[in-house]
């Protein structure tokens, strides 16, 4: 089924001649699929969810700096429907490729100037970047005040933080690693991942929708990178938790098989005994850790 794209114009949101557009939104299920004939950054300030981006479902967490070029089809969605449980708050910074003439005025640097030519015709494609520093956000912040609260000098002043803006996206591009370690980096955060979200249900259909990798090729890498599929894998990191459970916490033993992501008491004692070779109860005792 191909889902039609809604186009955003340009007369819609900037007024007054100047070609930028800045705004902190809620996200929703409301607003369509769509692309537009103006140039967008986006910041996910707080919450998670998901961006879906030309025909692909990306996770959308906070921190992320995603760059949408004119014709993109995109749009955001919370992961909840609900949302006192986890809203998607996302900046969103809109600017004409006019624009970049007036900053390629300003600007010197050769690397600057050849990014913002490919920016202007196009021929940018959309990325993604993580704010390590919250440097990011911070200038989202001081460019959403500056449009909300317009000065003297607001014009140029948010002409001022867009350039600073496009230097550090630069910059952080341009110091990304190789593609054959940013794949490791991919997986080790996608370990990460698993570890933080150990208690909810974990798919190789979900981690496919989280790393934008195939479920095929993600059991290639648990076995070339974690010698194990991937189902021993998550078994092995829930019982590994729950053993550091059973030695330093009180918890009760269905409170740990909860808190590890097994549903059912059953199997996680089956798990449990065909891992460590023991009861938890045994295991907890024999750690000097018996709090019952």
């Amino acid at each position: 089924m191909i889902r039609s794209v809604q186009t955003f114009k340009s007369e819609h949101f900037f007024d007054d001649g100047f070609p930028l557009y800045v705004n902190r939104a809620t996200e929703t299920f409301h607003i369509p699929l769509h692309d537009h004939d103006f140039i967008e950054f986006a910041y996910v300030a707080e919450g998670g969810g998901f961006h879906h981006i030309d025909g692909e479902v990306r996770e959308a967490a906070k921190g992320q700096l995603i760059f949408i070029p004119i014709g993109t089809s995109h749009v955001f969605r919370p992961a909840s429907t609900n949302p006192d449980k986890q809203a998607l708050i996302v900046y969103n910074c809109l600017f004409s490729p006019r624009l970049l003439e007036k900053l390629a005025g300003i600007a010197s640097d050769p690397a600057l100037l050849a990014d913002l030519r490919l920016m202007q015709d196009g021929r940018l494609s959309s990325y993604t970047l993580r704010d390590a520093d919250d440097a990011i956000g911070k200038l989202f912040l001081q460019l959403h005040r500056e449009y909300s609260l317009p000065r003297q000098g607001t014009n140029d002043f948010l002409c001022a933080l867009l350039l600073q803006l496009l230097v550090v996206a630069l910059r952080a591009r341009s110091d990304a690693p190789s593609p054959a370690s940013r794949k490791f980096d991919r997986f080790d955060q996608l370990l990460a991942y698993m570890e933080s979200h150990m208690a909810e249900p974990l798919t190789l259909s979900r981690l496919a929708r989280v790393s934008l990798w195939s479920e095929r090729h993600l059991q290639r890498l648990f076995l070339r990178h974690a010698d194990q599929p991937f189902h021993l894998y998550l078994q092995s990191m829930r019982i590994r938790r729950s053993c550091e459970l059973l030695r330093h916490t009180p918890l009760k033993i269905a409170a740990i098989a909860e808190e590890v992501g097994y549903k059912d008491i059953a199997s996680f004692l089956s798990a449990f005994k065909n891992h460590a070779g023991q009861t938890p109860s045994a295991y907890r005792k024999a750690a000097g850790a018996d709090r019952t």
